[in-house]
């Protein structure tokens, strides 16, 4: 269904408008930005539901009433997240640095508006492109990760 779209914003003017909609003033979190605003490309997946229905409402999948109560789960959103996780994955393979975080639900009407987006396509989050800052870890890494036995199942639940 390809049931995305992608805003990619390269120049500092397109940058700085996607800062200055997309983000609260006086957030908080100012030096998490600092280094976010130094990235030369933010690009701002989009998933579209209407593509989804459209294509599934067609005769090879016959699913003619166009309702979303048919769908176990959103894959517009799976999918467009699969999308940005390839853009993520990209950048490591080419020694960049990328991030992805999400638009405040607040934000999301000035970001539409700034940049003309449609109704139908739903911003999941930004991935900013750069190049790496040096590694600093994070003190929430000290409490480890949780055990295999705790994510991972074999055979049955329980």
């Amino acid at each position: 269904a390809q049931g995305w779209g992608f805003l990619v914003l390269e120049t500092p003017e397109d940058r700085e408008r996607f800062w200055a909609a997309a983000t609260p003033a006086g957030g908080g979190r100012e030096r998490w930005l600092a280094g976010m605003r130094r990235a030369p490309l933010i690009v701002v997946p989009h998933a579209n539901r209407s593509a989804y229905l459209e294509r599934y409402a067609e005769p090879d999948k016959g699913w003619a009433d166009r309702s979303t109560e048919r769908w176990p789960v959103p894959y517009w959103y799976v999918d467009t997240g699969f999308a940005a996780l390839l853009m993520l994955l990209t950048a490591v393979d080419e020694g960049l640095g990328a991030c992805f975080f999400g638009i405040p639900p607040q934000r999301i009407d000035p970001y539409r508006e700034a940049f003309g987006v449609p109704e139908e396509y739903h911003p999941i989050g930004a991935v900013t492109v750069g190049y790496r800052a040096p590694d600093h870890r994070s003190p929430s890494l000290r409490r480890g990760r949780r055990p295999v036995g705790e994510v991972v199942r074999r055979g049955r639940w329980s």
